[in-house]
């Protein structure tokens, strides 16, 4: 499944990596993953469910974390198997992706955590595709030397990922330029559309944003040769327990993947 899955998202079309930020509840990633199963229908594009069993690195000590590694795995085995879409989802600790080996196709490296020896080898040894999303402190081509860490485990299968970085207090900026940069590392390119217009710990205690900017830098990544793209959604924003400002609206969803996709 896993080199499927790779041989496909090192084609020349398109994928996203789509879904709501934690794992709110087993209805709603349910009625995000309906409305991904018809844009891949309709559109004919490769899509990755995408949810978090636990935010690990929230700005404040009482904001809502998800459902923990056990029965989050349950419910990413539900959507899997229910909906037959891939699904990832992060690793923060080293013991993790061997735990979730036997459901997740994609072992997700936070941007926090990409330089961490030991959570990058444990990822690689499943076998599973690593996306390792670049660190907000790094450059594109710093990005070889945690790729390399994978690939030295004897895992192949790697993908880097574009999430902005930090220029000043609560804001990101993105420099385009770190996708060709990156794709020079010879690995399949993703721009994280939503993380990279957050305004960390901007908002009060919380991390704020600014969602209608998303659509400018997803067409902005496509001109610089973006092979996938990483889109948070949630049906109500406003209401979601992380990363409300800068997820899409699940309805205004279909018309951008449409436009990248194009």
């Amino acid at each position: 499944m896993s080199q499927k899955l790779y041989q496909k998202l090192t084609s020349d079309k398109p994928f996203f990596i789509v879904g709501p930020c934690v794992m709110e509840s087993m209805d709603l990633l349910h009625t995000v993953a309906k409305e991904l199963i018809a844009i891949k229908n309709q559109l004919g594009v490769e899509i990755i469910f995408k949810s978090s069993f636990d935010k690990a690195n929230r700005t404040s000590a009482s904001a809502k974390r998800g459902p923990g590694l056990e029965e989050g795995k349950e419910w990413l085995h539900e959507i899997k198997t229910t909906y037959n879409l891939p699904v990832t989802t992060d690793v923060h600790e080293s013991y993790q992706p061997k735990l979730l080996e036997d459901v997740i196709d994609i072992m997700q490296i936070p941007a926090f955590l990409c330089r961490q020896t030991d959570l990058l080898l444990a990822a690689a040894e499943t076998g599973k595709i690593v996306n390792i999303k670049k660190a907000q402190f790094l450059s594109g081509e710093d990005m070889l030397y945690p790729s390399q860490k994978v690939v030295q485990a004897g895992n192949n299968q790697v993908m880097l990922t574009e999430r902005g970085n930090m220029y000043g207090y609560n804001n990101l900026i993105v420099d385009f330029r770190n996708i060709p940069d990156m794709l020079q590392h010879g690995f399949p390119v993703i721009m994280d559309c939503t993380h990279s217009v957050q305004r960390p710990g901007g908002a009060g205690g919380k991390t704020g944003g600014n969602r209608e900017f998303v659509p400018g830098m997803a067409m902005a990544a496509k001109a610089f040769g973006a092979n996938g793209y990483f889109i948070e959604t949630h049906p109500n924003p406003d209401e979601a327990w992380s990363d409300g400002p800068n997820q899409v609206f699940l309805k205004d969803l279909k018309g951008l993947i449409k436009k990248l996709a194009e």
